[in-house]
This record gives C-alpha cells, structure tokens and sequence, in this order.
C-alpha cells in the first residue's frame, strides 16, 4: 500500500532529474529565423516569374546545384531548400501552380552541372533557374581561374531558354572560409551577375549576419560536418531568398498595374500610353 502511494512521486522526481543535471554542450537551434532589417533584394527583375504569376500561369522552379541544393546535411528530403522553399511560395501565392524541382547532385561543380544542363534543366521549360555556384570549385584546382568563363556560360544557356535566373553564391562555413579564394569567388559572381544583368541571391551574406550580428554558432546553422546546412540552416536560408523572390515579384506587379491605370487614364483622354508613364514634374505634383 505504501509503495502505491509513494510510486507517483517517484515518477515525478524521476522526470525532473535531467532539468537538474548540467547542461551538457548541444546545439541550440534557434526557435525562429532572425529578421534582417532591410529585406534582402534581387539586383535583378525576374519578368518572367512575375507575368507567369500575373497571368495564372504554371511556374516551374529548377533549383541546380551541388550538395547544398541536393541537402546534404538535412533530415530528409522535405527539408532540404528546395522542398522548403516550394512551401513558402505555395503559402504566399495559394492560388499559383507553383513547383520547385530540386537537381541538385553531391559533388558536382558548373562542369557536371552545364553537361546535364539539357536534361536536368532546359527539358523542364523552367520559369526560373535557381543555380548555386562557386562552393566546389574552391576545392579543386584552377577553380576560381576558370569560374568566370563558367559564369557565363551557364548564364548564356539559361537566358536561352528564356527562363530566369538568381544565382547563388556559396554559404558561409569554416571549410569555405579557410580557403583564400573564397572571397574573391563571392566578388566574382557578383561581378558577373551584375555584367550579365541577372540576379544574385547573396547565402554568403545572409549566413555570415548569422554568425556575427545575430552572434550564432556554427552549430546553431550547420551539420556536424561544419560545412553543409542543417534543417534550421536550410529553413532559414529558403524563406530569406523566397522573400526576396516574392519581394521582386510584387514589385514588378505594383509597376504593371500602376502602368494599366496609367495607359487606361491616358487612352481616355485620348494620349498615347506612353505619355502616362512620363514621371510627374516636381512643381505639378501636389
């Protein structure tokens, strides 16, 4: 009778014994992403991303990289970024026909990537192209000398097939910066983007605000390989660029409709569209 009595609190001290134990040295993942405090851009338009999503047209997202977009480091498929970043625009745009391919292979750097670029890419008819570059050829030699031709390359084959493109450059983690070219390869995409006119996604950036303004361990963000993202670091990773993907669409659409109102205004007073488009002289505006 008295064991029965005394059993419940046995179980109850029996629970509390681990909150009362030290801490023993984890990883601690935050509960949420830290909020930037300018909202990430693209430094160019995705036009055709954004009439697809105006017109009710389906859009289709090839994500074409190496480990990091395969997502190696994640608990499962479903959390890699693609599949995450799938869920955020769907949650965005419930009513678009929006899909996410994920063609990203372990190990591969642009050479792999530009051979199955037929196949793994342009046979898809994408909307947009979301290739991340420059983490593996900073292991292999003569990576960052030849990354430049490669660049453009893969941006001359994209615009050809009419899709858009965000490139991404590589993520900010100890084996990336140990390397001396690491730097100069996140300057060079971003000069290439630039020169080619097509959009730049900086993971670098993001994952080192991470680090230093929102004072986050390796471990908080990365597997236990120091190198490939966890599902917090890919979680958070997918809602910054899809963000920054539905920022630059919005835009676009804001611009289209002020254009509509514009032309309609301009056609009932019998002037040709393009006069409504002509910004408003500083005295006249009221």
């Amino acid at each position: 009778m008295l064991l029965r009595r005394l059993l419940p609190f046995a179980l109850a001290a029996a629970f509390l014994v681990p909150a009362a134990l030290p801490a023993l040295a984890q990883t601690v993942i935050p509960a949420g992403c830290p909020t930037p405090k300018t909202l990430a851009k693209l430094n160019a338009p995705l036009a055709r991303t954004a009439a697809a999503l105006r017109a009710g047209d389906k859009v289709v997202i090839v994500a074409i990289g190496s480990s990091s977009t395969a997502g190696a480091g994640a608990s499962s498929e479903e959390a890699s970024y693609p599949a995450r970043l799938q869920a955020m625009l769907r949650e965005r745009f419930p009513a678009a026909d929006i899909t996410v391919l994920n063609r990203g292979i372990n190990g591969q750097d642009a050479p792999e990537m530009l051979a199955r670029f037929d196949s793994d890419v342009a046979a898809l008819k994408p909307t947009l192209v979301i290739w991340q570059s420059g983490v593996n050829a900073l292991f292999r030699e003569g990576g960052l000398a030849s990354a430049d031709d490669l660049l453009h390359d893969a941006i001359a084959r994209v615009k050809a097939i009419g899709a858009d493109l965000v490139l991404v450059d590589p993520q900010y983690a100890p084996r990336v910066l140990a390397d001396d070219d690491s730097g100069p390869m996140v300057r060079l995409i971003d000069q290439v983007g630039a020169e080619e006119g097509v959009a730049v996604y900086h993971r670098f950036a993001l994952m080192r605000d991470w680090h230093e303004k929102a004072a986050m361990g390796f471990d908080s963000f990365l597997w236990k390989d120091k190198f490939h993202m966890n599902d917090w670091g890919y979680n958070c990773f997918a809602r910054d660029l899809g963000r920054a993907v539905v920022a630059n669409v919005e835009s676009q659409q804001r611009s289209a409709d002020m254009g509509n109102t514009g032309g309609a205004a301009a056609k009932s007073a019998g002037l040709p569209a393009a006069a409504a488009a002509l910004p408003v002289p500083a005295a006249a505006a009221p």
